[in-house]
């Protein structure tokens, strides 16, 4: 049998450690793995092949460390190099590879300072550990095997996580799910090349390419997957990042009475003076499920204000980046000279604002959407108006699922190559020129979950077709 080779890609840089397995795994490190600040408990973790001494030399109590049982937590304290207290903590041992980062992980709860949880990372360092760069544990989980790339930065999506459908989204990538419908696609890939090469390589054993049917069927198969993960990147992108929607109109219009009344409280200052807000402002809501960022702005108009002039500059900087637009107006006031109905473009809502008082008469042939932000009327129906241009009834929580922007790069690549091999087989039908394509489509998939393996397909030959006998 033929011996596989795993090529492994890495994250990130910022050591001379990084990007070389062999030195990570030699190394210990050492974090706080919870945010800055006060609070009642912070989190300190030790990972690595010393991480264990490394704790036996920082904690007093009544068993060492090293007699710890795996996953069960010991209180006692952690003393400064002098045995001086620095903390009464919680100590707890993970031993590899049933850890977290799959090494042995020491996890210290102490008091929630910002003094004495840097003087329990220090007691770690000064005993033998180095500081982790940003992301090191879990690169260390991917590094071991615990985790594919999309679990990892999955991790990363559900700490960000802003409502209940992003974070369903990141919990069922954290889980696998997404890695597995990778892995089914590499899968089909490499049987097909198997088929392919065997073809080429080993014409004499008599081993023939499929008919074509069925050759042409389990290409657009793979194909067809690859486009079905594909067309998750728009959710993906709204999931993650929220959806950029700008409230623009002319001074005193509503704007920022609108971004009060979509949040549920007084963000901004509402005055009847003309100009009142100068800057861009920005705020994200959860409407049903899907974060939409929502940047109110300065009103529209001629000024002799340096200050406003600029605020006016970025409003119409931040129309150019909007994923919609929500055009407010006064509708109690007489149309604008410059306001055309028909010239509103596909990513643009018209709302008429001021319900509440009494409609002016040119608006009343103007089949735009009316609310009023002083009552609150038609804000309902602003917010269908808003969900119905993303696409929402596909982000629903069975269909939750969705790749990011690095994913949907690999899998283009990938469709690209697929699809140069479609044309390959209608055309000339060359085994050849099939695999090159094919191959490649092969390592851009593999790249997504961070495995980039062509001897694998190799392995495959030999173990169908009994090869060498």
């Amino acid at each position: 049998m033929h011996r596989s080779v795993k090529e492994t890609a890495l994250l990130g840089s910022g050591s001379s450690a990084a990007g070389d397995p062999e030195v990570i795994a030699a190394e210990t490190i050492a974090a706080i793995s919870t945010p800055a600040g006060e609070g009642a408990i912070a989190l300190v973790r030790i990972s690595g092949p010393n991480a264990i001494s490394i704790a036996g030399k920082i904690f007093r109590g009544k068993e060492a460390p090293a007699k710890f049982a795996s996953h069960l937590q010991h209180l006692g304290e952690v003393v400064s190099e002098s045995g001086n207290l620095i903390d009464q903590v919680i100590m707890s041992i993970h031993r590899a590879p049933a850890s977290y980062t799959g090494e042995d992980l020491v996890e210290i709860s102490c008091h929630g300072g910002t003094l004495v949880t840097a003087k329990v990372l220090e007691a770690c360092l000064r005993t033998g550990a180095r500081g982790a760069r940003p992301g090191e544990f879990t690169e260390r989980a991917f590094l071991n095997g615990k985790m594919d790339l999309t679990q990892a930065e999955a991790v990363i999506d559900l700490i960000r996580a802003r409502t209940d459908l992003a974070l369903r989204s990141a919990t069922e990538q954290l889980e696998g799910k997404l890695g597995e419908k990778i892995a089914n696609i590499r899968r089909d890939l490499v049987d097909l090349l198997a088929h392919i090469e065997a073809s080429i390589d080993f014409s004499e054993e008599g081993i023939a390419p499929d008919e074509d049917d069925s050759l042409r069927a389990r290409l657009d198969s793979v194909r067809g997957q690859i486009a079905g993960l594909l067309a998750t990147a728009d959710h993906g992108r709204i999931l993650r990042d929220g959806v950029r929607v700008v409230i623009y109109g002319a001074t005193n219009a509503g704007k920022s009475s609108l971004l009060n009344r979509l949040l549920g409280y007084e963000r901004v200052i509402v005055s009847d003076t003309h100009g009142t807000t100068r800057d861009t402002i920005e705020e994200t809501v959860n409407l049903r499920g899907v974060p939409v960022r929502l940047l109110d702005t300065a009103g529209l108009r001629t000024s002799a204000s340096d200050v406003e002039r600029e605020g006016i500059a970025r409003t119409e900087r931040s129309l150019q980046k909007a994923d919609l637009r929500l055009h407010i107006i006064d509708r109690s006031v007489s149309q604008p000279a410059h306001f055309e109905q028909g010239s509103r473009n596909g990513n643009e809502i018209v709302v008429l604002n001021k319900s509440d008082l009494p409609e002016h008469s040119d608006w009343q042939n103007v089949g735009a959407l009316r609310i009023s932000c002083a009552t609150g009327e038609g804000l309902d129906l602003l917010e269908n108006e808003i969900l119905s241009h993303f696409g929402t009834q596909n982000l629903r929580p069975e269909n939750a699922l969705a790749i990011n922007i690095r994913h949907r790069d690999c899998l283009r690549r990938a469709l690209e190559a697929c699809d140069r091999a479609r044309k390959t087989f209608d055309e000339t039908f060359s085994p050849e020129y099939l695999s090159v394509d094919l191959n490649e489509a092969l390592g851009a998939v593999g790249e997504v979950i961070g495995t980039v393996g062509v001897e694998q397909i190799l392995d495959s030959v030999f173990g169908q077709f009994c090869i060498g006998k």
